[in-house]
C-alpha cells in the first residue's frame, strides 16, 4: 500500500461503516485523520480506533447540508493541522419509496446530502490544494453511478450526478496539481442497507446477480482509496473504480447456458 505519511485527510460521514473503514486504511498508510458525523459523540469509537493506529485524529461534527458547517469544519482542520491533502466525501443518505410517494423535503435531504454537500466539500478545500499544487479527492459513489433501481429515485440521481461533477472537477482542477475521482462500492453491509439483509430470500436472490458470490466487506475498499489518494495515482483523474465483484458487469454465471 502507498505511503501516506505527512498527509492530512478528510473523511465525511466517518463514524462507521465505509467511511470509517477507509478512514482504518488511510490511516495505516501513515495520513492523519479528520473524522466528521453530524453528531459529535458518535465519533468517539472511530477517535479512539485511529490513535490505536497510531495516527493524530481530530473528530468534528460537520452537517454537510450545511454551508457554514461544511467551512466551519475546514476552518477547524487548517486551525489543526495546517494543511488538507485529502478529501473523501463519503457522507450519504438514502430514501426508499415509490416514485409517487417520494416527498420535495425527502428529494432534498438525499440530494443536498450526497450530491450538493459533496460539491461544497469539493469547493472549501480546493483552495489549500491549489496552493500547494497537491491534493486528492475520492467521492463516494455507488453502483447507481452507471445503473438504477426502482423506489430509489433521489439516490439514484445523486449518484449519476456524482460521477458527472467528479469529472466536471477533475477536467478543472487537473491543473493545479489535484485529482478528483470516485470510488464506487457494489453491495456491502453498513448501517445505511441493514434492512436489507434482515430479509434473506432477498440476500440469497441478490448474491446470485454477483459473479463473486458474495457481499462486499468494507475492509476491501481501503486499497483502492490509499491507491486514489497517492502519488502513484497523480494521472488517475476523472475515474471511476468499481469495487463491486463484477456486480455491475451483469455477468450472472448461469445467464447463458453453454450448449
Amino acid at each position: 500500500m502507498s505511503d501516506l505519511s505527512g498527509k492530512i485527510a478528510v473523511v465525511t460521514g466517518s463514524s462507521s461503516g465505509l467511511g470509517l473503514a477507509i478512514a482504518k486504511a488511510l490511516a495505516k498508510s501513515g495520513a492523519d485523520l479528520v473524522v466528521t458525523s453530524r453528531r459529535k459523540r458518535c465519533l468517539e469509537d472511530a477517535e479512539q480506533t485511529i490513535k490505536g493506529i497510531g495516527r493524530r485524529v481530530l473528530g468534528v461534527e460537520l452537517d454537510v447540508r450545511d454551508h457554514e458547517s461544511i467551512k466551519a469544519m475546514v476552518s477547524k482542520t487548517m486551525e489543526i493541522f495546517n494543511r488538507i491533502d485529502i478529501l473523501v466525501n463519503n457522507a450519504g443518505t438514502n430514501v426508499r419509496k415509490k416514485a409517487l410517494d417520494l416527498g420535495w423535503e425527502e428529494w432534498d435531504t438525499v440530494l443536498d446530502t450526497n450530491l450538493k454537500g459533496a460539491f461544497f466539500c469539493c469547493q472549501a478545500v480546493a483552495p489549500f490544494m491549489f496552493k500547494q499544487n497537491w491534493g486528492r479527492i475520492i467521492n463516494i459513489g455507488s453502483a447507481t453511478c452507471i445503473m438504477a433501481y426502482p423506489h430509489i429515485q433521489a439516490y439514484c440521481a445523486s449518484r449519476g450526478g456524482i460521477l458527472q461533477l467528479t469529472k466536471s472537477l477533475a477536467a478543472e482542477w487537473s491543473p493545479y496539481g489535484v485529482t478528483v475521482n470516485v470510488l464506487a462500492p457494489g453491495w456491502f453491509k453498513t448501517e445505511q442497507t441493514r434492512v436489507l439483509w434482515e430479509n434473506p430470500s432477498w440476500v440469497e436472490k441478490m448474491k446470485s446477480r454477483i459473479p463473486a458470490g458474495r457481499i462486499g466487506d468494507p475492509d476491501e475498499l481501503g486499497a483502492a482509496a490509499v491507491f486514489l489518494a497517492s502519488e502513484e495515482a497523480s494521472y488517475v483523474n476523472g475515474a471511476m473504480f468499481m469495487i463491486d465483484g463484477a456486480f455491475t458487469t451483469g455477468g450472472m454465471m448461469d445467464t447463458i447456458p453453454l450448449k
